[in-house]
């Protein structure tokens, strides 16, 4: 039935196997990246006592790190998509370097701010390149492999609560340092990633200029996709919002309304973001078998029931509505990537750093929002509304089907 809509697609592709030491390893260096990402906001209850930061401010560090990253990737993934930028991987890590060591040093807002924006340059570069390598490494499994790269990023994000209780609790903000050692791992892997990115557009045509002949002979993007993609943006924009006021606030409401010390407020958070991680890597292969449109409706609505009662239970119903909620709406994440891809043939990087670097984008807008609209009206009353956001998934049900899309390309 619904795997029909996905064999069109795959069948020119049938017999090319996946390259999974790549993928492993570029998923792993995503690990690295968002993991060194994710000392931000885990920094977040800390800067808020030892500086006394409101939630407004906090925002705004949330706001600098991921609006670099949207605004940039889809330039970047632009550029690419032109001319393929290999060494921009281990360059771009250089970048998150520089930047985490400041983080670890810096003795004024400003110097926070002047830091995660290095961050941010640096996630921006890699984001795109690394969707890339994905989409090179994968055959013709790429929701697969879009989830084994995705699900590296999503992971390394789930280590923000330990990152916070096992390093930066005890040794305060200067353990952001020790992050050094983790970017300095990740230069040396994609270094790795570089050559052979090098040595495959040696012997093999530029993926990503495999349907630009094809898209060229078109006046542009028809009506019909730049609405579809619209509406995968608009579906990302709800998603991200609810994943930003979860990953940056939910802590200060656990402690504020069950009574809970930083260290056990971690664990709602890990909790939330590791079913996450978990649900990234199901939702690629799940697209793959029902069809990517079926699986970002199911992961919108599916998680609605259980994001609107997470703020009216006790803290063990809470706990375990957050896995629930974690692991069913991230289900989408890398689907809605490959969707991009798909919709538009030809613009690998320029949809990755679109779809993605949106995602980053919006959580920007939504933490320094959502922070503002929690000074305003109260935490709790904030935490309260954010459970309806998924109901915005209803929009999925406009999505044309996998089947649609692959024939809007035979165009």
């Amino acid at each position: 039935m619904s795997q029909q809509a996905v064999l069109p697609m795959r069948a020119q592709k049938a017999s090319e196997s996946p390259i999974y030491k790549i993928l492993f390893i570029i998923g792993l260096c995503h690990l690295l990246n968002d993991a060194i990402q994710a000392v931000i906001p885990a920094m977040f209850p800390i800067l808020e006592r030892s500086m006394g930061l409101s939630f407004t401010q906090l925002g705004v560090i949330a706001f600098s790190l991921n609006m670099v990253s949207s605004v940039m990737q889809p330039m970047v993934g632009f550029l690419t998509d032109k001319k393929p930028m290999p060494y921009a991987l281990p360059i771009g890590l250089s970048f998150t370097l520089v930047g985490i060591l400041g983080l670890g040093f810096a003795s004024s807002f400003g110097t926070i701010v002047l830091s995660v924006l290095f961050i941010g340059l640096g996630s921006a570069v890699f984001h795109p390149e690394g969707s890339r390598v994905a989409y090179m490494a994968a055959g013709s499994r790429r929701g697969l492999a879009q989830s084994i790269y995705q699900v590296g990023g999503n992971t390394g994000q789930a280590l923000a609560p330990v990152i916070t209780a096992l390093i930066l609790v005890p040794l305060g903000q200067i353990g952001a340092s020790w992050f050094t050692i983790v970017a300095a791992l990740a230069v040396i892997l994609l270094i790795y990633i570089a050559n052979w990115y090098n040595q495959r557009l040696k012997t093999t045509p530029n993926p990503a200029s495999m349907k630009r002949t094809s898209l060229g002979k078109k006046k542009g993007l028809s009506k019909e996709v730049k609405n579809t993609l619209a509406l995968i943006l608009l579906l990302i924009f709800a998603r991200t919002w609810y994943t930003s006021g979860i990953t940056n606030f939910y802590t200060f409401y656990v402690i504020k309304e069950y009574a809970l010390t930083i260290k056990e407020s971690q664990v709602f958070l890990f909790a939330f973001l590791l079913s996450g991680a978990i649900g990234t890597f199901f939702g690629g292969p799940l697209s793959d078998r029902f069809g990517k449109k079926n699986i970002i409706s199911f992961s919108m609505l599916a998680s609605v029931p259980f994001s609107i009662l997470i703020p009216h239970v006790p803290p063990t119903m809470a706990f375990i509505f957050l896995i629930l909620t974690g692991f069913i709406l991230m289900t989408s994440f890398s689907v809605t990537v490959v969707y991009a891809q798909e919709l538009v043939p030809g613009k690998i990087g320029t949809m990755s750093g679109l779809t993605v670097g949106l995602a980053f984008g919006m959580g920007a807008i939504g933490s320094v929002g959502l922070g503002y609209i929690a000074d305003w009206i109260g935490l709790q009353s904030m935490i309260t509304w954010l459970g309806v956001l998924p109901l915005l998934g209803l929009l999925a049900f406009l999505l044309p089907t996998d089947q649609k899309v692959w024939e809007w390309n035979q165009k």
